[in-house]
């Protein structure tokens, strides 16, 4: 899992793999990290390193875009797998959620 900061508009959080019960706790733990240290106002989580997740994974996002939203930052999910968009879809999280088919579609959002 890595995070980089892009033209100062905001940061992209990158996790890997499979998030899943084994590592929803460390997942949290960074992206929480990472909510609270931003400069920028914005958060993007790119997912397309991302093979699978499950519902512990899911709550980790949740509790993290809670905290986004406390602390008046913008938090977007971009780059879903088909696996992955089904389950915010099947859950209707893809309605509490800004979800982007890129990191370009969420760059151009806040621009606006």
């Amino acid at each position: 899992m890595s995070s980089t900061q892009l033209r100062t508009q905001f940061t992209t959080f990158r996790p890997e793999g499979f998030l899943n019960a084994a590592n929803a706790a460390e997942f949290l733990e960074r992206l929480t990290v990472e909510v609270k240290s931003s400069v920028n106002s914005a958060l993007l989580v790119n997912m397309e390193a991302v093979e699978f997740m499950d519902s512990a994974g899911l709550m980790a996002l949740i509790k993290a875009f809670r905290l986004a939203e406390s602390l008046g930052r913008r938090f977007g999910i971009c780059s879903l797998a088909p696996s992955v968009r089904m389950m915010f879809e099947l859950t209707q999280l893809d309605k509490a959620f800004e979800i982007f088919d890129t990191q370009d579609d969420f760059q151009l959002a806040i621009k606006n």
